[in-house]
């Protein structure tokens, strides 16, 4: 969980926000009943990370900085960024940076931007896909519910200034509900993706302690399957967080939705309390576990199931169609692989001093 520093404010006191000069509340939540509930206990070790570093990181923020554009690596406080930044890619985070919608596990900062949106804001995102030479490029964004159309045809200019500039660049757009108007989510598709994602986030009992009043497990779920019928050759994806308190059962009935809404793609990834305000960790989900949940996914048909601890909607999103789990059971082998060397290593000493 973050923990204010000299310079920073407190997580939940007021801000105004850089750029847009919009009133937010930052992290997204304000202190409440929750702030004094703590997680079921402390980080298991796999879900420890290296701290960001090294020459290509700097040079990430430097292009995103100069550019005065927002990643949701950094605004949620991804586990990945160092990893992900390091590889010289990043999800751009569309239309500011400050969200008018509430969820209790995000923190990303919550307000009213008030029509706020930057014109530039097409070219600036172009601009960083091309000076980060990236051949897939995923874009997110906050929900913009005071926008008459919520932000569609903004987030649409984005995409197709990104294909003027980068032809050969795939994108993938992680986007809002659009409060289920599928109109909206058309002009989004139209702008021409590789990869369309919606987040279902959690399980259907807990979609309301844990999602904004005004998202809707069906909702999600009617604009997944429109998007598909919409884009029939447009990869779907969404996204499931574990450890909120959800049953196998319950996840086993929220595979069988999203796989009835014809998504493709789904992920799994461990719930990670960002600040104290907060929802807690109600458990912390084993690897093994996240290898058993991806298997049975697998089973019921999904071109692919990203799953394990670290695991984000947009983490390693330009591998997903390899269909190995992004890469993440062949590092799970090389681990054990060391590990076994280190013993083999260890014996043969000892056989030799034996000797």
């Amino acid at each position: 969980m973050s923990t204010p520093s000299p310079s920073r404010p407190a997580s939940g006191s007021k801000i105004v926000s850089p750029h847009q000069g919009t009133l937010a509340v930052l992290d997204g939540m304000k202190p409440n009943a929750l702030s004094s509930v703590p997680d079921a206990g402390p980080k298991p070790p796999w879900l420890r990370v290296r701290l960001p570093n090294g020459a290509k990181y700097r040079e990430v923020m430097d292009i995103v900085t100069s550019h005065k554009l927002s990643t949701v690596c950094a605004e949620s406080k991804c586990p990945n960024i160092a990893e992900c930044w390091e590889r010289g890619t990043a999800t751009l985070m569309l239309m500011g940076s400050v969200c008018t919608r509430a969820c209790k596990f995000c923190s990303v900062n919550t307000g009213n931007p008030k029509g706020w949106l930057d014109p530039l804001e097409p070219a600036h995102v172009a601009d960083a896909v091309a000076l980060m030479g990236l051949k897939y490029v995923v874009l997110t964004s906050v929900d913009r519910d005071d926008l008459p159309d919520l932000g569609a045809q903004h987030y649409a200019n984005c995409i197709r200034a990104i294909h003027l500039r980068m032809p050969e660049t795939a994108v993938e757009a992680l986007t809002p509900d659009f409060q289920g108007k599928l109109d909206l989510v058309a002009t989004v598709l139209d702008a021409g993706l590789a990869t369309f994602a919606q987040n279902l986030e959690t399980v259907e009992r807990l979609t309301h302690p844990v999602r904004d009043p005004r998202a809707g497990y069906r909702q999600t779920l009617d604009v997944l399957k429109f998007a598909k019928r919409h884009a029939p050759d447009t990869i779907t994806k969404t996204s499931l967080m574990l450890g909120l308190g959800e049953t196998d059962a319950e996840i086993e009935q929220a595979l069988d939705d999203i796989r009835a809404a014809d998504v493709d793609v789904v992920t799994m990834g461990q719930y990670m309390r960002p600040t104290k305000n907060h929802l807690p960790v109600e458990r912390f989900v084993s690897p093994d576990e996240f290898h058993a949940y991806r298997e049975l996914a697998l089973s019921k048909g999904f071109l692919e199931a990203v799953s394990g601890p670290l695991v984000r909607s947009s983490y390693r999103a330009e591998r997903v169609l390899e269909q190995d789990n992004v890469g993440l059971e062949d590092t799970a082998d090389a681990h054990k692989e060391k590990i076994l060397d280190a013993i083999r290593e260890s014996s043969a000493t000892m056989r030799s001093l034996r000797c």
